[in-house]
């Protein structure tokens, strides 16, 4: 399959699944995925940014070699939303390697507090930072606070993940 073909295609959501198939756990084929993700153009980043997500969730190691290069897109001030969406996704399956948690940190909690973000960002920005309290336990003490200030003003989504993240916290 010519990935970057089948992303120019008029696409739909199983056309992703379908990439992602492709692609499988294979590292070369992810590699080559990645490469048609960050050269764009923006249609075809946006395009590709789901099947990644997907790989990612499926297998999670694939993106360690790529990790700098999705955290400078995610840095990026014009990134399209669907690809800090996919990216702050299949962050949440990923052990962060202690050489990018303060960058992943900043970046989430940017994208966290930016109220003009997509709620799926904030969301998964959230998880992401809830996922990383145990390697950084004083991730919590500012997570907790932000958290419960902004449940009152929240969307159903933003509410619902927050409580779960402030109960396991509890716990």
């Amino acid at each position: 399959m010519d990935l970057r073909k089948f992303l120019s295609e008029e696409h739909y959501q199983h056309q992703y699944a379908r990439a992602a198939d492709f692609v499988g756990s294979n590292p070369k084929r992810f590699a080559d995925l990645m490469d048609i993700f960050l050269a764009g153009p923006y249609r075809i980043t946006q395009r590709a940014s789901w099947p990644i997500s997907i790989c990612v969730e499926r297998e999670p190691s694939l993106i360690k070699p790529h990790l700098t290069r999705i955290l400078k897109e995610l840095e990026r001030p014009n990134s399209h939303d669907a690809v800090k969406r996919n990216i702050v996704r299949l962050l949440q399956f990923v052990a962060i390697p202690k050489s990018a948690q303060g960058r992943t940190i900043d970046n989430c909690f940017a994208l966290l507090k930016d109220r003009k973000q997509p709620i799926a960002v904030r969301v998964f920005s959230m998880t992401v930072l809830a996922n990383l309290v145990p390697e950084v336990p004083e991730l919590k003490n500012e997570l907790i606070p932000y958290i419960e200030d902004e449940l009152p003003f929240g969307s159903a989504g933003f509410i619902s993940r927050g409580k779960k993240i402030l109960k396991a916290f509890k716990a």
